[in-house]
């Protein structure tokens, strides 16, 4: 990965992305990695592995499970988590709720602006 950006930097999230983000590695680490580990002892009890298409199978959803588990828990690691229920601006901030009307529907949309 190019660019200047380290290891140390800051990952801006709102609390709710927070929560999101926690809830999703909870059910990762205690429902996902089981399961793919039951499936990898199931797939090797079939024999030679150099044709099974189940243990590949399950091999490449451990691979994705454990990279999505590095990511969250980095991204948690250095959050920096914003309440946005406490934020007051005019401008459009990290953050805020915005408000826009669709003229040709007549009716409001609403954004929040949120990292990743």
């Amino acid at each position: 990965m190019g660019g200047d950006n380290s290891m140390s930097d800051k990952v801006p999230m709102t609390l709710a992305g927070k929560v999101k983000l926690e809830a999703e590695l909870k059910n990762l680490m205690q429902n996902e990695r089981p399961s793919v580990i039951k499936a990898i002892e199931e797939a090797r009890s079939n024999g030679d592995l150099s044709e099974n298409a189940d243990y590949d199978a399950a091999k490449e959803r451990q691979a994705f499970c454990e990279a999505r588990i590095a990511d969250i828990q980095g991204k948690l690691a250095n959050a920096e988590v914003f309440d946005t229920a406490n934020m007051s601006s005019e401008k459009v901030i990290f953050g805020a709720t915005v408000k826009l009307l669709d003229l040709d529907a007549d009716e409001n949309i609403v954004y929040q602006i949120v990292g990743e």
